[in-house]
């Protein structure tokens, strides 16, 4: 039984070069990728070999392979994966639920990722044949990595059917997997201002010396432990690495039972009642367009990536400028504005994101003025509450509520800066963005350079606009309070003379531009 999973499994890898050219590249591409880092891998082991320090090899292993088992059992979660064996399609063969798990556990070896991992584990056994007995322990050490990561793998698979059935759930898993991605990116940033060649083989040290005691690096430490003398250590790291494994499997197996008689969810409809934002902005085109753009806002996966990744700006922001050695209290001006500089600009490319529905704006004559107005209506009404609590929040951690007006007036004026421009951009510099109903994280192929190019034009040019409202506001902090009056007074002049004048120009280009409008939605549907 367990040789027909195996063939099964290899006769679904073997389908996979029959698909279309571009699948077939990327297939081989990932085969020659995963080939290259066993054969770097593999080589680093080897010499570790020859390393004397075992303690400092332990460290590395440990703290590395600790990552390794993390992302086996963590990224199914968050992203979710096609599982070509999932147990539901084997319900209907009457197997023992022990068996069809083994098979299954067996099947997953065979695979870029397990395969990889295998090769690097035994590796690992090269690394640690300094003695007999290390050997023996490095041994049965690779051998519950294995079983580890692919068990950790499978349960997170199985788990993953159930929270992320459906497309929704699946793209709302990858906005928070992004999410967890930017927001753990700070502890990047700390790690390289350390000082590796005096401080680094202690923070590897400290981080194995807690991490080999853990379902995560207890299997990757056990030989070194071993081969340092420390027996005991290594046998209650083993019975860790046991248990581990024997826990992943119970738990194997009682998903599998319970996917045998569960059928796959599906995506309940949900009802709507009331005409929601229609129902509350009553009136004429500008009223539609705008309750069309909130209902966006609140239901387009598109929309989502870009409203999650905001609040993650200061965070980043912060981290960055306090390590590149800027006082705190000076980055806390920062990550305000650049809130309003990223929400100004989300919707510098709103018509494509549209596709061919535009088409329904040019057949009813709507006038180019009201498809402005209302599109920048989910902007406003975010960043109004945004600026207002921002800037008083800002000015309390900066400690001198005299920087307050130029502060909110500051993030106000961009704000206003990126919604004119925007307004201007996405009718004249569409470019192709993924259609409605696809996954956010698809990108068409059509995009290239030109819509690198307009996405970097449109960003800075917020910038550059806003540039003199900057420098009143940084001359106010370091020559003369006077400067902090002159700034707000700047921010309403550029800021509404950016708005209106991006508003006037993109109505106009809308009402010109239509036919070409529909030729691009047209091209890119």
């Amino acid at each position: 039984m367990v040789a027909q999973f195996l063939g099964l499994k290899l006769r679904l890898m073997g389908n996979a070069f029959r698909r279309s050219p571009w699948q077939v590249f990327g297939l081989v591409f990932g085969l020659l990728y995963g080939l290259l880092i066993t054969v770097i891998v593999v080589g680093v082991l080897i010499g570790a070999r020859l390393v004397p320090d075992v303690a400092s090899v332990q460290a590395v292993l440990v703290v590395i392979g600790s990552i390794v088992v993390l992302g086996f059992a963590v990224l199914p979660l968050i992203f979710g994966v096609d599982d070509t064996l999932d147990p539901r399609r084997f319900s209907l063969f009457g197997m023992p639920n022990r068996q069809l798990s083994t098979g299954l556990l067996l099947s997953a070896l065979i695979g870029v990722p397990s395969l990889v991992l295998t090769i690097c584990a035994l590796g690992t056994v090269i690394t640690w044949s300094r003695d007999p007995a290390t050997t023996i322990m490095a041994l049965i050490s690779a051998v519950l990595i294995i079983l580890t990561c692919v068990l950790a793998s499978r349960v997170s698979t199985s788990l993953a059917s159930f929270a992320l059935a459906t497309r929704r759930s699946r793209e709302f898993g990858g906005v928070i997997g992004i999410l967890i991605i930017v927001l753990v990116s700070p502890v990047v940033f700390l790690l390289l201002t350390v000082d590796w060649g005096r401080d680094g083989l202690g923070v590897v040290s400290g981080l194995s010396a807690w991490l080999g005691w853990t379902p995560l690096g207890a299997a990757w430490s056990i030989p070194g432990d071993a081969a340092a003398g420390a027996w005991g250590a290594a046998l209650l790291k083993l019975v860790i690495a046991a248990a581990t494994v024997g826990l992943l499997w119970l738990a194997w197996t009682a998903l599998v039972a319970k996917m045998l008689v569960t059928p796959a969810r599906e995506a309940h409809v949900k009802a709507y009642l009331g005409l929601g934002w229609f129902g509350r902005l009553r009136g004429g085109p500008t009223a539609a367009i705008a309750a069309r753009s909130m209902t966006y806002w609140g239901r387009d996966p598109r929309y989502w990536i870009a409203i999650v990744m905001i609040p993650a700006v200061p965070i980043l922001i912060i981290v960055a400028l306090t390590l590149g050695g800027i006082p705190a209290h000076y980055a806390s001006l920062v990550p305000l504005p650049m809130i309003c500089l990223f929400l100004g600009w989300t919707i510098h490319n709103d018509i494509a994101y549209d596709n061919t529905a535009i088409w329904l704006h040019i057949v009813s004559g709507t006038r180019g003025i009201a498809d402005r107005v209302g599109r920048i209506f989910p902007p406003i009404l975010v960043g109004i509450p945004v600026v207002v609590i921002g800037s008083l929040i800002t000015t309390a951690v900066f400690g001198d509520w005299a920087v307050l007006p130029a502060v909110g007036a500051l993030s106000g004026a961009i704000l206003l800066i990126g919604l004119g421009l925007s307004s201007v951009g996405s009718v004249v510099f569409p470019y192709p963005a993924t259609k409605p109903g696809d996954s956010p994280f698809t990108q068409p192929q059509t995009s290239g350079a030109s819509a690198a190019l307009v996405q970097s034009i449109s960003f800075f040019a917020i910038i550059i606009l806003a540039s003199p409202i900057i420098v009143f506001l940084v001359l106010g902090l370091t020559v003369s309070p006077i400067w902090l009056g002159i700034a707000p007074v700047a921010a309403i002049v550029l800021g509404f003379g950016c708005l209106f004048g991006g508003l006037y120009l993109g109505a106009r280009a809308f009402d010109r531009r239509g036919p070409e409008l529909m030729a691009f939605a047209n091209r890119n549907d």
